[in-house]
């Protein structure tokens, strides 16, 4: 999928970028509970301090992403905040 404008303005700013990346998704071995769960906290607490957190969400909510954290929502959350 090309990069519209406003995609390549804030997506080179987003705080995920990086090393850090990996604790967005899940990792290709199968993840116990626990490490999910510790998992996805680091996630959304590096996007509570992310200035594209909104714009990250709204991609990810209009390309319905199927995985990982975007915009501090899980899969699971965003899927129900689109049901809602």
């Amino acid at each position: 999928m090309a990069l519209t404008t406003s995609q390549a303005e804030w997506q080179p700013k987003a705080a995920c970028r990086g090393p850090q990346a990996a604790v967005f998704f899940p990792p290709t071995t199968p993840e116990r509970r626990d490490e999910k769960r510790f998992r996805e906290t680091i996630a959304k607490g590096i996007c509570e301090e992310c200035c594209v957190r909104d714009e990250c969400l709204n991609y990810a909510m209009k390309i319905r992403e199927p995985h990982g954290i975007w915009g501090g929502l899980s899969e699971t959350e965003r899927r129900h905040l689109s049901n809602a």
